[in-house]
C-alpha cells in the first residue's frame, strides 16, 4: 500500500511540474517571451529612468513573478501586470500581499496583444527581440502623447530611445 501511495504522489508531483513548465516556458512562446526574471538592480533602474509621478498608471507586459509591478507600486504608481500564465499571476499576487502591496497592485491573466494601452502613462517590459517589432507598432498606435515605455535589454527596431542606460531603454511617445 505504501508503494502505491508513493507512486500516486510521484505522479501528481510530476503532473504539477509538467503543467507549471508548460505555462511558464512553452505557452508564452506562442505570443511573447518565456519567463526570465529581471535583475533587481535593472528593475530599480527601470523605475528611476521613467521619472514616475505619483499616481501614474503603469502596466508591465508579461509581468512574470510581479517584481517590476511591485517596484512601481512602491514608487507610488497605480501598478498593473498582464501575464498569460495563471501560475505566475498567482505567485505575483502572493508576493505583492506578502510585501504589503496587494491593494496597490493588480495582476491579471491577460494576453497583452488583445489589450488597449491608451489609458497607461508607462509601459514596462522585458520581452525578446522577435516580439519588439510587432509591439512597437501596437504601442505607437495606442499610446497617448507623453506616455513612456521602458524596456529591459531589448530595443525597438526603429523607435529611437529617449534615454539609454546600461541596457535599459526609455521611449516617449
Amino acid at each position: 500500500m505504501t508503494g502505491l501511495l508513493f507512486t500516486i504522489a510521484l505522479l501528481i508531483f510530476a503532473s504539477v511540474i509538467t503543467v507549471s513548465y508548460f505555462w511558464m516556458f512553452i505557452f508564452p512562446l506562442v505570443g511573447g517571451a518565456p519567463y526570465v526574471p529581471s535583475d533587481r538592480k535593472m528593475v530599480e533602474k527601470m523605475v528611476r529612468l521613467v521619472n514616475l509621478k505619483p499616481g501614474e498608471k503603469v502596466v508591465d507586459l508579461g509581468s512574470g513573478d510581479g517584481r517590476i509591478v511591485i517596484e512601481f507600486a512602491k514608487a507610488g504608481a497605480d501598478a498593473h501586470g498582464y501575464e498569460i500564465s495563471p501560475f505566475l499571476v498567482w505567485i505575483s499576487r502572493f508576493k505583492a500581499q506578502k510585501e504589503g502591496f496587494g491593494s496597490k497592485t493588480k495582476f491579471s491573466k491577460k494576453n497583452f496583444w488583445k489589450e488597449d494601452f491608451s489609458e497607461f502613462d508607462v509601459i514596462a517590459m522585458y520581452q525578446v527581440s522577435y516580439v519588439m517589432n510587432r509591439l512597437e507598432k501596437k504601442l505607437l498606435d495606442e499610446l497617448k502623447p507623453g506616455a513612456r515605455v521602458v524596456c529591459n535589454a531589448f530595443k525597438f527596431p526603429s523607435w529611437e530611445p529617449h534615454v539609454e542606460e546600461d541596457g535599459i531603454f526609455v521611449y516617449i511617445k
